[in-house]
């Protein structure tokens, strides 16, 4: 059973690293799964403080990265629309791998922008790559936490397996 835990731990915690890229998968959430799958197992001991503070840094970077990207695009003189716009092009770039969702949320963005204000181009350009850096600074995050939560999840399954 315990070999089973493990295995499922380190593929969630690869398909979190995965996730912090993929923006239909929650990669923190995933990674964090995998962590606590890991100290489910007879061979690790239980460490609360581990799994605790893990988790509470999972619930900021998810929290953070909902909020980074539309703050960027505000800091640039994005408006509500925009956001959407984001999301929507998110969304559908999903269905045009591997990088329409980077396009996507750049031309959603656009695109919300100019349906706020159809004359201004330069504030909707503007506003765009003000999303485009926020999900870029998300997506950087995201992944550092989900390799951090990789990179314990083997040093402690290496530590207490062998």
């Amino acid at each position: 059973m315990d070999i089973i835990l493990v295995v499922l731990g380190l593929v969630c915690c690869i398909l979190g690293l995965f996730g912090s890229f993929l923006p239909a998968l929650p990669g923190p959430p995933i990674s964090w799964v995998g962590l606590l799958l890991l100290y489910l197992t007879n061979y690790v001991p239980n460490n609360y403080w581990v799994l605790g503070i893990t988790f509470v840094l999972t619930i900021i970077i998810s929290i953070l990265d909902y909020v980074i990207p539309s703050k960027g695009a505000k800091k640039f003189g994005g408006t509500k629309y925009g956001v959407w716009g984001t999301n929507i092009g998110l969304i559908i770039g999903l269905f045009f791998p591997p990088i329409g969702f980077i396009i996507g949320l750049f031309v959603g963005a656009f695109i919300g922008e100019l349906i706020y204000n159809f004359d201004d181009k330069k504030g909707a350009l503007k506003a765009a790559s003000g999303a485009f850096l926020g999900f870029l600074v998300s997506t950087f995050m995201k992944f550092m936490v989900c390799l951090c939560f990789l990179v314990l999840f083997l040093f402690v399954a290496i530590k207490n397996y062998f």
